[in-house]
């Protein structure tokens, strides 16, 4: 059945991206905010790195309970739950006391973003396991919106990180906290109120046990995910946001403002520069022309070819132990290199799961797949902080190589014996 003969299916997709891209817009800026707000207070790498830890281990845990709930209650139950704990993470924020002790707040924040870790991977599951479920068949159409969908909102997601520096920057932690709560709570109405039909609804029979995936591919490519995203987050949550602020700020109040923007914009610019290359992936790719065969391979070719940046910017460092004007340059060249061949084999990653899943079971097998999404960046998180502390970004960017070899070798393991569809 085609998109066309399926308006209220497109209508129903169409919505839940709306809805995932108001909610991604406000994780962006609140894992910002959080973390350049507390490392001004003087927190440590590794406290900061704390700060996101439940956030990741609520994510694991979600996701995989995740595909059971939408099964048995319905994909709109999951959405709307996603948002309105956000909302809740979003309120509570505003109740940090500046009197407390290092050890409440960093416990309190933690809470709070655990909170939001299980709403935004009830949103995440939501939105994937429609576009199994509601794509067009044939012409690599699967691939195309899996693709739009996820490179859309990673767009949207770095859009979020320059708020929430800027936000900041301008009105302070509380009051942005305040205004984004507002806003996604109206987001939420809106949606409640205008969803259209066309997701499934609850199969009360389902079993939770059915959740764990009995496919060799989903358990290989899930295993390649953690091993992904650790590559990733091992220096995007800690290790590169507070090198640049050790760079660029003097420490004054003008000179934090400074940095705040410039570190914000990065993020924002590198994000959404991983977003654009996600959504034109199948083109790269030449997806639509190509059989699975040959993109179920090309996971691997192309997470090999993602080692090299990682390795060549840990070389770059080793070089130059202390800050030098080439040596920024030249960690802002690699970083967007490394967006560009992580936002392909990330988008290889995210159509791979839905053609290598069954429709009956594919919130089931998203949901397990997204687990192993949260355990890489739990691990990445732990390890971001952990390895700049110890080791400076040197050691950081060498575990990023090491991450990534790993994500090459278990994708080496893929097979095409048992895909669920054909591009």
């Amino acid at each position: 059945m085609t998109a066309a003969s399926r308006p209220e299916g497109l209508s129903a997709y169409i919505a839940v991206t709306a809805a995932y891209w108001a909610f991604m817009l406000t994780d962006g800026a609140l894992r910002m905010l959080v973390l350049l707000h507390f490392h001004t207070l003087g927190f440590s790498p590794v406290q900061l790195a704390y700060l996101f830890v439940l956030y990741e281990v609520a994510g694991m845990v979600t996701n995989l309970a995740a595909g059971w709930i939408a099964v048995r209650f319905g994909l709109t139950s999951t959405l709307y739950a996603g948002l309105a704990l956000q909302v809740v993470a979003l309120l509570a924020l505003t109740q940090l006391d500046p009197s407390w002790s290092i050890a409440l707040s960093v416990g309190f924040v933690m809470c709070v973003q655990g909170l939001s870790g299980v709403a935004k991977d009830l949103a995440k599951m939501s939105s994937k396991s429609a576009v199994k479920l509601l794509a067009p068949s044939g012409d690599g159409g699967l691939f195309r919106w899996v693709a739009v969908l996820t490179g859309s909102k990673n767009a949207v997601k770095g859009l979020g990180f320059l708020l929430g520096a800027a936000l900041l920057a301008v009105f302070g932690f509380v009051w942005a906290v305040l205004a984004m709560a507002v806003v996604l709570g109206a987001i939420l109405l809106a949606v409640v109120l205008f969803m259209p039909v066309g997701l499934p609804k609850g199969r009360k029979g389902t079993k939770f046990s059915e959740i764990f995936s009995k496919s060799a591919n989903v358990n290989w490519l899930s295993a390649a995910r953690v091993f992904l995203f650790g590559a990733r987050d091992v220096w995007f949550v800690v290790g590169i946001p507070i090198y640049f602020y050790a760079v660029l700020s003097d420490g004054t109040e003008e000179g934090n403002r400074g940095a705040f923007f410039i570190i914000g914009t990065f993020m924002a610019v590198w994000v959404i520069l991983y977003g654009m290359v996600q959504a034109s992936a199948p083109k790269i790719l030449r997806a639509a022309a190509r059989p699975e065969a040959e993109l179920i391979r090309a996971a691997r070719t192309w997470a090999l070819a993602l080692v090299v940046v990682p390795a060549g910017l840990t070389l770059a460092l080793a070089l130059s132990p202390t800050p030098q004007p080439w040596l920024t340059g030249t960690l802002v060249a690699g970083l967007l290199a490394f967006g560009a061949l992580f936002a392909v084999n990330s988008s290889l990653h995210s159509y791979l799961i839905l053609a290598f899943s069954r429709s009956e079971r594919v919130t089931m097998d998203v949901g397990f797949y997204y687990m192993a999404n949260a355990g890489g960046r739990l691990t990445g998180t732990l390890l971001s902080g952990l390895t700049y502390q110890i080791g400076g970004l040197t050691l950081v960017m060498g575990t990023s190589a090491v991450l990534v070899a790993l994500a090459a070798l278990t994708s080496g393991r893929l097979s095409d014996q048992n895909s669920a569809v054909t591009v």
